[in-house]
């Protein structure tokens, strides 16, 4: 792997400049302020181009992504777009040299980050994904207390959940087709979490899911997302996890992710943590605050590793897991059967 002498020297650019969050402002500037320098823009909208030339005046602007590798030095680049355009984009940039960084999820199935991955190594690049996640105030926090002080004792389940009962909207994060369906969005994020906290290998994976309830009432109709869907994972060491995502629940239960050990549960929600334990008849509480967030990290670690060979903190196999759990969980909803997890 090519290896950069300043930060500075590593020039980067963004596939998609489109969506309601202007994902593709924002992805620059981190990269700007880890001292990269961005350089391309590519964007289908000409409209949305013209906003790109007035955020990042002198930038380069294409319409194709074919066209911005040709006339383009980008060494990096990140993409923003629909999740079932993932790979393709993904493996064109690879093939062509560049370094990949892929908006959550990596991609919709394992078949899909397997094939990333190899051309990745094939080409001697850096593939990652922007799981800034990985560095949100509350999982700190939570990695500090529950792994390192052994707060609630050892652990050996971790529930993930999300959503309440609403009507999906008609945008291509709830086609099945393009999003991969309901568990493909938050879900990764919560299952990157969990992972953080489980230390074993992944064996199998059972997946449940309801669906039909929404569908009629949406644009996409028997492409909508499912109503609800359901991954529970064996780990080797025992322990396991379930991740439930919801659009159709009308009593969701509190708190987004819940960690129980064999001295205690861990709670967190969107204002802070709480500590449920219990000695004989003794009950108590303990509730605490989150640290900051620091998403500077995730492009801080790629402008190290590029220039000073730090060690990649998001590597593609790493993110190939949450994927890996999603695609078998699909897989296993259809087929009424656990599926066996294959990691290398």
């Amino acid at each position: 792997m090519k290896k950069y002498k300043n930060a500075s020297d590593i020039r980067v650019g963004v596939i998609g400049y489109g969506g309601a969050f202007n994902m593709g402002r924002g992805h620059l500037k981190e990269m700007e302020q880890a001292g990269m320098t961005p350089v391309a823009v590519c964007e289908v909208d000409a409209e949305r181009l013209k906003v790109a030339e007035a955020d990042f005046p002198g930038i380069q602007t294409y319409s194709t992504v074919a066209e911005m590798l040709r006339k383009s030095d980008v060494n990096l680049v990140t993409i923003i777009t629909p999740h079932n355009s993932h790979a393709k984009l993904a493996l064109q940039c690879l093939k062509a040299g560049r370094h990949v960084v892929c908006e959550k999820p990596l991609a919709i199935t394992t078949a899909e980050c397997d094939a990333m991955i190899a051309a990745a190594k094939k080409s001697g690049v850096v593939l990652s994904t922007y799981h800034n996640r990985h560095w949100d105030g509350w999982i700190l926090r939570a990695v500090e207390q529950i792994k390192e002080k052994k707060v609630i004792g050892d652990i050996y389940r971790v529930e993930a959940r999300m959503g309440a009962r609403s009507l999906p909207g008609d945008w291509w994060r709830t086609s099945r087709t393009i999003s991969g369906g309901i568990l493909y969005d938050w879900g990764v994020h919560l299952l990157e979490y969990g992972l953080q906290l489980i230390d074993s290998d992944i064996t199998e994976v059972a997946g449940f899911s309801k669906t039909g309830y929404w569908a009629p009432k949406t644009k996409w109709k028997k492409d909508t997302n499912e109503d609800e869907a359901e991954a529970v994972v064996r780990f080797r060491n025992g322990s396991w996890l379930t991740l439930n995502i919801t659009s159709i629940d009308s009593n969701v239960k509190p708190g987004f992710l819940e960690i129980t050990g064999t001295e205690g549960s861990y709670v967190l929600d969107w204002s802070g943590y709480t500590i449920h334990k219990r000695d004989g008849q003794n009950y108590s509480l303990e509730h605490g605050a989150h640290y900051p967030n620091a998403w500077e990290k995730f492009y801080g670690n790629i402008a190290d590793h590029l220039t000073k060979g730090t060690k990649l903190v998001i590597t593609p196999e790493w993110s190939r897991r949450p994927i890996h759990i999603i695609d078998l969980a699909v897989q296993s909803a259809k087929q009424g059967r656990t599926l066996q997890a294959k990691y290398r």
